[in-house]
């Protein structure tokens, strides 16, 4: 397992909000040189510890939508039935998210599509398909409350290395061995 230190830490903090920065604004902001930025920065990519980069987009301003949660319950609990029902889902692109669960539902799905009919419509169809779908269980999303796209760094890191992240802005002294 890849074992991350503070720099390391400092890094994500920065990357997990700011994905746009610049390689030199990096390195000031995690207070290294440029080039032991980048090498740790490559060395995260390449470990799969960032994979990959992208921008948060606006549902909203894309235009009309409806979010919704789905709780499936399968038929049966056979591999390949669950194999079956995932190779469906993974080819319907208004599946955004699919979890499976462990506990009263087996999967649970994020669906972004026009409208409720537009659902309706997608669900019909994956009953049609005979994937092993029992029951499904619908709900609509009202409007975002809370939406972090970072992970916990304090929970999943511990307190000491998620302050890694904090407070680089303007320190001097920059490390030049990436140590």
């Amino acid at each position: 397992m890849f074992r991350l230190d503070k720099r390391d830490i400092a890094i994500l903090k920065v990357l997990s909000t700011e994905g746009r920065i610049t390689k030199a604004e990096l390195a000031n902001r995690v207070n290294l040189s440029p080039t032991p930025c980048w090498e740790r920065l490559k060395r995260l990519e390449q470990a799969g510890i960032i994979e990959g980069y992208g921008a948060h987009i606006s549902l909203r301003a894309l235009g009309p939508h409806i979010t919704v949660f789905v709780a499936i319950e399968l038929e049966s609990h056979k591999a390949e039935h669950f194999q079956r029902f995932e190779i469906a889902v993974q080819k319907r692109p208004e599946v955004r998210w699919a979890w499976a669960l462990g506990g009263g539902f087996d999967y649970l799905l994020q669906i972004v599509t026009t409208d409720i009919d537009a659902y309706q419509r997608m669900i019909d169809e994956l009953l049609d398909a005979r994937i092993g779908l029992a029951r499904y269980y619908t709900y609509v999303v009202t409007k975002p409350v809370k939406a972090e796209h970072a992970p916990p760094f304090e929970i999943l890191m511990g307190s000491d290395l998620a302050a890694a992240g904090k407070g680089h802005a303007g320190k001097t002294g920059k490390e030049e061995n990436g140590s």
